[in-house]
């Protein structure tokens, strides 16, 4: 069973197996063959999808210039995975995943609180992967000639939930393996598609859009920070975790941030150049993020474009789906690990048929759901990382599993910063689609009072005048926040638990 946590060097000292018996039990040292640089093809396999292209149209939302968005890409991006880096390199300290070396800030049982919205938010993110596979799959059948309608569509939903349950039951070792190869395939595809669309750019048109206030460029920050490596976070120690123990922290790092920040960079940044040229397919992508790019496409490039779409996606979505199983196992569920992904898989199967069957417009709700737990998961992630930066020495890592431990079983300051991180950063965003997801629209409660915005209702409809309203400040006040007083409050703690009072 994959809750047993104790595992010697002695444990397993065979070749990988074709599926991954280690849940979130302690890596055997036998087993930490990794290098730093191993950290590259997880990463960028997973954030080279040319949904990262779609990302231009959303950052252009906040009303921002071409230079703006540039700045705001390059920054978000390589900050935001540079966070994750530093949360990887624990995976080395402590041998486990990400969701269980946080129970020595908040407890073998505290724990749970962060973790449950570290699930909600993987299966959130695996599940839009995988709705934009079929979504592009659809699309790309109907510009060919061959009907996109429901068969497709049926087809496409079952194809990819297989793949993505297959790979991550499977587990760690396929799935590196399967990165390395994606890697280079759609890496070279997504340059193909560069070249063959450069003459849709339209430099003149692109230099007209206007620039935006400070506010905006904060909001487009904070949207892009927590799209692209603040998504992730909750899960990068899930493949560092297999690291030797002697790899460099700065190299799990260095190489982390390049993995997830080389590609949506440049993908971002040239979708910049193509949104900005042309604003129906900005319009477009709202809806079908990936078709839309397909359709400036001649016919001979769609198959291979289709294809290293969908397996970038899905590619995404297998690095979601294991660690939110891993996630399920840390809560307490005492299943084996391929049962938790398979679990996970019936879960986004589920929402995948129910948003592309069922649902209309799925960005708006999806974008406010990201937002909501972007709030919990940032101050979490502040509070993390804090309590990194405040160990001088590996984790104790049986005492990850015991109550009774140095770690304790709850850790109420951890706790009680997570609250009220996240209560006062609810206040601070707000639903920017109150229509589509009008459930939403209780956020933003302290932007009157503190004079950032006036809140109005027209026909129903939630409206905000001003500009910080948009700019998500409660995101980047609730990682502030958690960081903050973590490194102010649990110093002592640490060194307690470290044995260095």
């Amino acid at each position: 069973m994959t809750t047993d946590p104790v595992r010697t060097a002695a444990a397993d000292p065979a070749p990988a197996r074709l599926i991954e018996t280690n849940g979130i039990d302690i890596i055997a040292e036998s087993e930490r063959t990794a290098r730093p640089r191993d950290l590259f093809w997880p990463w960028f396999a997973a954030n080279v999808s040319v949904f990262g292209m779609s990302y231009a149209a959303f950052v252009y939302g906040f009303g921002v210039s071409f230079a703006q968005a540039a700045v705001v890409a390059v920054v978000g991006i390589v900050i935001s995975f540079a966070l994750c880096g530093v949360i990887a390199t624990a995976g080395k300290r402590g041998s486990v995943p990400t969701m269980v070396l946080s129970r020595a800030a908040f407890g073998v049982h505290g724990q749970k609180v962060p973790g449950i919205v570290s699930w909600l938010l993987s299966i959130g993110w695996e599940t839009f992967l995988a709705i934009m596979a079929v979504l592009a799959t659809s699309t790309v059948f109907e510009i060919l000639g061959w009907g996109g309608g429901v068969g497709v569509q049926i087809g496409a939903t079952i194809a990819v939930a297989a793949l993505i349950v297959a790979a991550s039951v499977l587990g760690y070792h396929t799935i590196m393996r399967l990165q390395s190869v994606l890697t280079w395939l759609t890496g070279a595809v997504t340059i193909v598609y560069i070249l063959v669309t450069l003459g849709h750019i339209d430099a003149a048109a692109v230099g007209a859009v206007p620039a935006g206030s400070v506010g905006n460029v904060v909001g487009a920050l904070t949207m892009v920070m927590t799209g692209f490596g603040l998504g992730w976070i909750n899960i990068a120690a899930d493949w560092s975790r297999y690291q030797k123990r002697t790899a460099s922290n700065g190299a799990i790092i260095a190489w982390n941030t390049i993995g997830g920040s080389v590609a949506p960079v440049v993908l971002v940044v040239y979708g910049l150049l193509l949104a900005g040229s042309d604003a129906a397919l900005s319009d477009a992508i709202a809806s079908d993020p990936v078709g839309a790019l397909a359709a400036l496409l001649p016919p001979w490039l769609l198959i291979p474009f289709w294809l290293t779409a969908l397996l970038a996606l899905v590619s995404g979505a297998v690095l979601g789906i294991y660690s939110s199983g891993l996630t399920l196992l840390s809560l307490g569920i005492a299943i084996p690990r391929p049962a938790a992904a398979a679990i996970d898989g019936v879960i986004l199967t589920a929402g995948t048929i129910f948003v592309v069957f069922v649902a209309g417009d799925f960005l708006g709700p999806f974008q406010s759901f990201l937002i909501t737990l972007g709030v919990p998961m940032a101050a979490w992630a502040g509070i993390l990382i804090a309590d990194i930066l405040l160990r001088g020495r590996d984790y104790d890592e049986t005492a990850l599993f015991d109550p009774a431990g140095r770690y304790g079983a709850f850790d109420w300051v951890s706790i009680g910063t997570m609250v009220v991180a996240t209560v006062i950063g609810w206040g601070l965003v707000i639903n920017q689609f109150a229509a589509d997801a009008a459930w939403n629209n209780w956020q933003g409660y302290l932007l009157e009072p503190l004079g950032l915005g006036a809140r109005s209702v027209v026909d129903g409809v939630e409206s905000w005048d001003g500009t910080w309203p948009w700019a998500n400040l409660g995101v980047l006040f609730a990682l502030l926040f958690g960081f903050v007083v973590t490194l102010l409050a649990r110093r002592g703690t640490v060194r307690w638990q470290e044995g260095r009072a």
